[in-house]
């Protein structure tokens, strides 16, 4: 059972709770000389209902914080990252059902997004989006190329972290400009084979998405496409990181 699902059941069991007590259990006790004392789930329901409720408002339709587990998105996000995610970035949608009932915007080339994985919803995956619906795409020799056209990638050295990251020394660094001109940094591992891919077409209502560390990344182009339904939102910032203690300089930081 998710989290998100739970959290709704306890918000609605709260809810029904205090507001029964409120029309028909509460005026009962009150005639009552001897049985006027507030059972305990009732205050319990009656004290925690707003609280769930503004939990599940703010996670469901506005902000959800993550924490990136793995070091598939290094250089952009660190194991350790704690960060916050715009839920409404790409239209408003009902907890646990995912029915989109507000139309707001798409996923962009470039956006770094959290969905539910095709293959194991109850899990949660981050990568970037690389291909939108109807885009031809292909991954060779380390080079992505959209609709048929290679991306820039322009060196930028070797890749240098701490903690967690220290795997990845040596790696090389790389600045990438998808079409449209989205920038940002990836990490190439050149002692291993590069994994390639032959052309494919992202279907409607879908989107193809790569890990910024492109040789240590589980993404689209082992298990698919990722359907628009499974989308959580986008990524935009990262509001602390603990890896081994914690590091000051991550806290604030946007996600480009």
């Amino acid at each position: 059972m998710s989290f998100e699902l739970i959290l709704v059941i306890v918000t609605a069991v709260t809810g029904v709770i205090a507001y029964v007590d409120r029309i028909i259990w509460r005026p009962k006790r009150m005639k009552s000389v001897t049985h006027r004392q507030e059972p305990i789930i009732v205050e319990y329901s009656r004290s925690l209902f707003p609280v769930f409720l503004v939990v599940l408002v703010l996670r469901s339709f506005i902000i959800e914080p993550f924490r990136i587990p793995s070091g598939s998105m290094y250089p952009t996000l660190e194991i350790g990252d704690f960060i916050a995610v715009n839920k409404f970035a790409y239209g408003v949608k009902l907890p646990v059902l995912q029915t989109k009932v507000i139309e707001i915007g798409e996923p962009e080339r470039g956006d770094v997004v959290v969905f539910r994985f095709p293959k194991d919803p109850d899990v949660d995956y981050i990568k970037r989006v690389i291909g939108l619906p109807g885009d031809r795409i292909t991954y060779i020799g380390r080079t992505i190329f959209v609709n048929d056209q290679p991306v820039e990638l322009k060196p930028i050295g070797k890749y240098h972290g701490y903690a967690s990251g220290a795997v990845m020394n040596g790696a090389s660094e790389v600045e990438e400009t998808l079409p449209g001109g989205k920038k940002h940094h990836i990490l190439l591992d050149l002692d291993k084979s590069s994994i390639d891919m032959n052309t494919i077409v992202v279907p409607e209502g879908h989107y193809f998405v790569m890990g910024d560390n492109r040789d240590h990344s589980n993404d689209s182009r082992f298990w698919g496409f990722v359907p628009e339904r499974n989308l959580k939102g986008k990524a935009f910032g990262i509001w602390m990181n603990w890896d081994d203690g914690l590091h000051w300089d991550r806290i604030g930081k946007g996600i480009e």
